[in-house]
């Protein structure tokens, strides 16, 4: 996509500016990741970052795009922590029932 139309090199472009910082949450263990790990129960989450990244670059580097300079990493999601994006949408979706306590369908 990348090297695709200008819009789509756009798209793609913005896309990896709004998620990027996503990301690196998939490489901070929850609390249940770790224990796994120390039970030689999957792997160690961390283990596989390096990997990931070299695919990614070699991903990046064939569609003609840039990995993102930096990168926030959001590491509260996994233990049950929401974004603000999550937080609207729950909020909507609980309008009614904080409106009309107990209410049946």
């Amino acid at each position: 996509m990348g090297d695709g139309t200008e819009e789509s090199s756009n798209r793609i472009k913005n896309a990896l500016k709004e998620l990027w910082d996503y990301t690196g949450e998939m490489f901070i263990p929850s609390n249940y990741e770790s224990e796994c790990a120390q039970n030689n129960i999957g792997v160690k989450v961390s283990s596989v970052k390096k990997d990931w990244e070299n695919k990614v670059k070699e991903i990046f580097d064939e569609a003609t795009l840039s990995i993102p300079a930096e990168r926030i990493d959001k590491s509260d999601g996994k233990n049950g922590g929401h974004t603000k994006h999550l937080e609207e949408i729950l909020n909507e979706m609980q309008f009614l029932q904080r409106t009309y306590p107990g209410c049946e369908w």
